[in-house]
């Protein structure tokens, strides 16, 4: 057979050293083996693991050349409330809330003062506490009274009118007490006047007067000036004197009636209404004619 023939078991030539590696050899790969014989089978190149090291997740990613830097996060929460003003809104806002919170203060220490059995400081005080709680925050204890008022108590006039011609004639009873319920009814922020005046006057003269109509103490005759005013101012808005008229002398009365008990209730007591009527009392000639201011 000759030397250039080709089979099964040619002659091999003189034996090669084998190359040394140039570098470590990349993980995983596995050691080449002796190259076959025959001849290679045509077919694509098998793809072998990349020698290069995997990228790092936790490194920081480079910018695209495309897209340019990586986008900007989401924009901060506006602020808002007080937060939102400006240093100069904030100091305004906190002195309003401090005149607030002490005006809050004074006003709760003067009430409780005004409430509270008489002490030291109440006594020491009282005038001012008195200027700061009347009229407008008056504290009246009847409904928590161990026997609440329980009675309707109007209080009626009627006058004695003076003519140009020298004749005399007398009105009807004018209701007061209607007149200020009518002028409650409905409003939402009724006047201390037409809430309290009428009432408290009538209160002071009942205080200060037995059951004969005279008065007991100094303060009998003040009760009866302040009732008397009252009455003919009111008297002078209804024009009761007429164009042409004066009033000369004035009664008052009052009507007071229980209040009915309710439909389940088993007490009984009597709706009569009782009168207590007034002595006449005669105006000058100011209060006559309307001049009391």
């Amino acid at each position: 057979m000759d030397a250039y023939d080709e089979g099964s078991d040619p002659r091999q030539g003189p034996a090669r050293p084998p190359a040394e590696p140039t570098g470590p050899e990349p993980a995983g790969s596995e050691p080449a083996g002796p190259e076959p014989t025959g001849s290679p089978q045509a077919g694509p190149p098998q793809a072998g693991p990349d020698p290069r090291p995997a990228p790092d997740s936790t490194a920081p990613a480079a910018p695209d050349a495309v897209t340019g830097p990586p986008a900007p996060g989401p924009p901060a929460e506006p602020r808002t409330g007080v937060a939102a003003l400006s240093l100069r809104y904030q100091i305004g806002a906190a002195v309003a809330l401090a005149v607030v919170a002490a005006g809050v203060c004074v006003h709760l220490g003067m009430t409780f003062l005004h409430v509270a059995p008489a002490n030291t400081v109440s006594k020491k005080h009282s005038e001012r506490i008195e200027d700061w709680i009347y009229p407008e925050f008056e504290q009246n204890w009847k409904l928590f009274a161990p026997n609440p008022l329980q009675q309707n108590i109007a209080v009626q006039v009627r006058a004695e009118i003076l003519t140009a011609d020298g004749r005399t004639r007398t009105t009807g009873w004018y209701d007061l007490s209607a007149e200020d319920g009518r002028a409650i009814d409905g409003n939402l922020l009724p006047s201390h006047t037409q809430q309290n005046e009428l009432r408290r006057a009538w209160d002071f003269f009942v205080a200060t007067h037995d059951n004969d109509n005279r008065p007991v103490g100094l303060r009998g005759a003040l009760s009866e000036t302040y009732l008397r005013r009252i009455t003919a101012l009111r008297l002078d808005r209804a024009d009761a004197a007429g164009p042409d008229g004066t009033v000369a002398r004035v009664q008052v009365r009052s009507r007071t009636a229980n209040v009915p008990p309710p439909e389940w209730s088993t007490e009984e007591v009597s709706t009569t209404p009782v009168y207590r009527t007034l002595p006449w009392w005669s105006l000058p000639g100011d209060e006559g004619r309307g001049g009391v201011g």
